[in-house]
C-alpha cells in the first residue's frame, strides 16, 4: 500500500458505529442505557463499600464479590464515555490513542472478571470440601495476593495489544462496528498483515477465558463429588445453596460471551444490529445483574446496605 493511503498515527482518528438501523432512535435508548450504567455502578459500588464497612463482611466469600464488583465497575466505566457519548451527542469520532486505551481497559477489566470468577469458585470449593480450615487456608494475604496476581496477570498479558497495533500503518477508512473499541475490530483496520495480532488475540483468549472456564468446571466437579459425600440431604442441599449466586453469575458472564463467540463464527452475515445486540449484552448485562443476584440471594450483603443506609440517615 501506497505511502499515500496511509495516515499518520499523529492525526488518526476512528469512528464508532451506534446501533445499526436505530441511529434515529438513539435518545430514546439512551434511556436504558443510562439506566443500565447507574444499575451496574451504583449497584457494584455499593456491595465494594459495605463489604468495607462491615466487620461482618470481612471473609474470603464476601471480599472476593467485592472484586468482582471493582471489575464490573471498571469494564462499566471503560464503555459509559463513547457510548452515552453517542446515544446522547452522535460524538461517533475517537483519536486513535484514545481507542487503544479503551480497548486496553475493556479487555483488561474483562480478565480480570474471569480470573475473579476463578477465585471465587475455589473460595467455594475449599469452603465445602474444609469448612473447619476455611478462614485458615484463605487468609487476608492470600487473598491480596490472589487478587494481585490476577490483575497482574491481565495487565500484562493485554498490554502487549494496543503496543502491537500502535506500529501498525492504517488506511484511510477507520470504521468500528460497535460503539466501543475492542480489539476484534481494531485488527480489522491496519493496511498490513495482521496474522501475529490474531493469533496473540487468541492466544490470549485460550489462556484467560479458556483456561478458566475449564478450571471452574473443574471445581465444580469436584464440589459436586464433595457434596454428595455428605450423609444428610438437608446438609447437601445448604453446601450447594452457598454456591448458587457464584453459579448464577459465571452463567450470567459466559453464556453471552459464548454467545457473542458462536455468533461472530457461525452467523456472519446476520444483521448488524444482532451482533451489536449480543455483544451489548455480554459487556453491560454481568454488571447489572450480579449485584442483584447476590444481593438477592446473599442475606449478609443485604443486611451490609440496609446498614449503610440506616447509618447514613443517623
Amino acid at each position: 500500500m501506497g505511502a499515500e493511503s496511509n495516515e499518520s498515527l499523529d492525526v488518526l482518528s476512528v469512528f464508532l458505529t451506534g446501533i445499526p438501523g436505530l441511529e434515529s432512535q438513539h435518545g430514546w435508548l439512551s434511556i436504558p442505557f443510562s439506566t443500565m450504567y447507574i444499575v451496574a455502578i451504583v449497584g457494584n459500588s455499593l456491595i465494594m463499600i459495605a463489604v468495607q464497612e462491615d466487620p461482618v463482611l470481612h471473609e474470603p466469600m464476601y471480599l472476593f464479590l467485592s472484586m468482582l464488583a471493582v471489575t464490573e465497575v471498571g469494564v462499566s466505566v471503560s464503555t459509559l464515555p463513547t457510548v452515552m457519548g453517542i446515544l446522547w451527542f452522535d460524538a461517533r469520532q475517537i483519536d486513535f490513542d484514545g481507542c487503544l486505551a479503551q480497548m486496553f481497559f475493556i479487555h483488561t477489566f474483562s480478565c480480570m472478571e474471569s480470573g475473579v470468577l476463578l477465585a471465587m469458585s475455589y473460595d467455594r470449593f475449599v469452603a465445602i470440601y474444609n469448612p473447619l480450615r476455611y478462614t485458615a487456608i484463605l487468609t487476608l494475604p492470600r487473598i491480596i495476593c490472589m487478587g494481585l496476581g490476577i490483575t497482574l496477570k491481565s495487565v500484562a498479558l493485554m498490554a502487549p495489544l494496543p503496543i502491537l497495533l500502535k506500529k501498525l500503518p492504517y488506511c484511510h477508512t477507520n470504521v468500528l462496528s460497535h460503539s466501543y473499541c475492542l480489539h476484534s475490530d481494531l485488527i480489522q483496520l491496519p493496511c498490513a498483515d495482521t496474522k501475529l495480532n490474531s493469533i496473540l488475540g487468541l492466544a490470549i483468549v485460550l489462556a484467560t477465558f479458556g483456561l478458566d472456564s475449564l478450571l471452574i468446571v473443574v471445581s465444580y466437579v469436584l464440589i459436586l463429588y464433595t457434596v454428595l459425600g455428605i450423609a444428610s440431604g438437608e446438609g447437601r442441599w445448604k453446601a450447594l445453596n452457598t454456591c448458587v449466586s457464584h453459579m448464577c453469575a459465571v452463567l450470567v458472564y459466559y453464556v453471552p460471551m459464548i454467545g457473542v463467540s458462536v455468533m461472530h463464527r457461525a452467523a456472519k452475515h446476520a444483521s448488524p444490529l444482532v451482533h451489536t445486540l449480543m455483544s451489548s449484552i455480554y459487556l453491560f448485562v454481568p454488571p447489572v445483574l450480579n449485584p442483584i443476584i447476590y444481593s438477592v440471594k446473599t442475606k449478609p450483603i443485604r443486611q451490609g446496605i440496609f446498614t449503610l443506609f440506616s447509618c447514613k440517615r443517623k
